[in-house]
This record gives structure tokens, C-alpha cells and sequence, in this order.
């Protein structure tokens, strides 16, 4: 009988909290017509989630007994404390098999000279294709990172939730799947990422392209290729891009963005990398150790 009551507290806790959100704290899309009941429903938080409808309605109905990374992962939607989260995994038991919080990744003071010194655009990405450090002429390139939260700072949430990168890519139609088949690379190496599991759920409600997209399974691996950028100050940029390992940190790579020289890409980087040597950063990204610029240069002449 007690097991069946912690269940069923259980399952009015998830209720109690799905209440407390609305959908613009999550980015979830609101409806035109008015909510019956307040909060996120059911099926919002599911698909956030990852889990079917049916399988977190029994929960809330205290029906149902989760495992610990299911529990984890609606902590994470739900954006429930250290506290809450505790109380939520002892309702079900679970305690004991509390996941660790993973550490907040970090890049090395060596790996930020190397991205300064660098005379090309270039990012560090960590798992789930989370942007953790850049250099000026990468914020110049793409956007001013240190303005971004560090949520938002991640290049496929960018790609897909950002209106002016997806203008400003004009081969979108490819950067953005490569996205989602490098994430779906992620997740089997990494089946029990609450936050991955989160940012999935988040763009598949958010967008109908990757919902498509994820669901026809299509994986990669961050290696090379090329892309296509209209910027709006030095025009049209194709430039390859390149991923190199981080050896001190397996789940960190820098990616580098390079044009062919005696190209008109090439003419348009040499510009912005001008522009940005000639101003010095005036703003610090939130990450230790690496600037932005203040700003943006003026069109490039003719």
C-alpha cells in the first residue's frame, strides 16, 4: 500500500509541476485558442521527454513505475531543483540509482590560445553539439555567441530556432539534416543524456523538418564538408569546414572554417579577419577566457 500511495504522489507531483510552466518557458509553440487547464499538457511534456503520451499519463495516474533515466529526463523538462529531483526519485524508489550531474564541460586555457591564435573561424564543440568556446571571428561570422544564453548556445538548436542563421544559411536544406544525423550519432553513444533526450524532444515539437528528419534515422560523423553563407556584410561565403579532435577531452572538437585561396570566400574572411584585428573586443562571453566583438563591420568595398 505504500508503494502504491508513493506512486500515486508521485504522480500528482509531475502534475503539480507540469502546471507551473507555461509553454514560452520551454519555447514550446502556444496554441491560438485558450488552455483549458493551465501549464504544459501532457503531451507537450511527453514529447519533450522522448516517451509516449500513454506512457507519462500512467505516471501521472500513479499506474506506472519509471526507470531512473526516465525520471531524470522529466526533471530536466520539468526543471525541478536538486531538491526536487530528490524527492521525485524517492517517490519511485529510485534513490539509490541517482544519475550524477555530469560537469559542466570546460575548455582548456591551451585549446582557448590555440582558438585565438587562429586566423579562421573557428568554435569548440562539446556533446550535443554544444558551442563552448569561439574566437572574434567566429562571432563575427555567425553571431555574437556572448549575447546567447547558454542554452541557446548550442549549434543545432541555432540552426533550427534561430531565424536570422537559418537566412543566413544558403545551403540550410543540407547544413540542417547533417545537424540531426550528428545528433542522432550522439544518442547512441550516449542513450542516457537527459539534456540530449531534452533538446531532441524540444526541436521535434518545435520544428516539422527535424521531427522528419530524426525519424528517418540517418546518422554522421562531424568530419568535413562545406557551407554556404550569406553574410550581410562581405556577401556570399563557401567555405569548408573541418572538425579536429580535442585529444585532452574526447567529447570536444573544434571545428574550423577555411576558403580556398584566390577565391572571392577567401577575399570575404580576409576582410572580416581585418575588420575584427582592427577592433578590439569590447564584451566576454559568459565562457572564461574568450572575447567576441563589439558591433559589426561595414560592407566590404567593391
Amino acid at each position: 500500500m505504500a508503494k502504491e500511495a508513493n506512486l500515486t504522489e508521485l504522480g500528482r507531483f509531475l502534475k503539480a509541476r507540469r502546471a507551473e510552466l507555461t509553454p514560452a518557458d520551454l519555447g514550446v509553440p502556444a496554441d491560438a485558442d485558450h488552455r483549458r487547464v493551465p501549464g504544459l499538457r501532457r503531451e507537450e511534456v511527453a514529447h519533450l521527454a522522448s516517451i509516449s503520451v500513454q506512457y507519462y499519463t500512467r505516471l501521472e495516474q500513479g499506474r506506472l513505475k519509471a526507470s531512473a533515466p526516465v525520471l531524470v529526463t522529466l526533471a530536466e523538462v520539468l526543471r525541478l531543483d536538486d531538491d526536487q529531483q530528490t524527492y521525485l526519485l524517492e517517490l519511485a524508489g529510485k534513490d539509490a540509482q541517482r544519475p550524477r550531474r555530469p560537469r559542466a564541460p570546460e575548455v582548456r586555457p591551451q585549446t582557448r590560445r590555440l582558438l585565438d591564435t587562429l586566423g579562421t573561424p573557428a568554435i569548440v564543440l562539446g556533446r550535443r553539439m554544444d558551442i563552448l568556446a569561439w574566437n572574434p571571428l567566429a562571432a563575427a561570422l555567425l553571431t555574437d555567441f556572448s549575447q546567447l544564453t547558454d542554452k541557446q548556445r548550442n549549434y543545432a538548436r541555432l540552426v533550427f530556432s534561430d531565424s536570422e542563421m537559418r537566412r543566413r544559411y544558403a545551403n540550410w536544406e543540407k547544413v540542417a539534416p547533417d545537424c540531426v544525423a550528428f545528433l542522432r550519432m550522439e544518442a547512441a553513444r550516449h542513450p542516457d543524456d537527459p539534456r540530449l533526450t531534452e533538446l531532441v524532444g524540444e526541436l521535434s515539437i518545435k520544428d516539422p523538418h527535424f521531427r522528419q528528419w530524426w525519424a528517418a534515422h540517418n546518422v554522421a560523423a562531424q568530419t568535413t564538408g562545406v557551407k554556404t553563407l550569406r553574410h550581410p556584410l562581405v556577401g556570399e561565403l563557401t567555405l569548408d569546414w573541418e572538425t579536429l579532435a580535442v585529444a585532452a577531452d574526447p567529447d570536444q572538437q573544434l571545428v574550423v572554417w577555411t576558403a580556398a585561396p584566390g577565391t572571392p570566400s577567401h577575399e570575404g574572411l580576409a576582410f572580416l579577419a581585418s575588420w575584427v584585428t582592427t577592433h578590439p573586443p569590447t564584451t566576454t562571453n559568459n565562457a572564461p577566457g574568450t572575447t567576441t566583438q563589439a558591433g559589426a563591420p561595414s560592407p566590404r568595398p567593391q
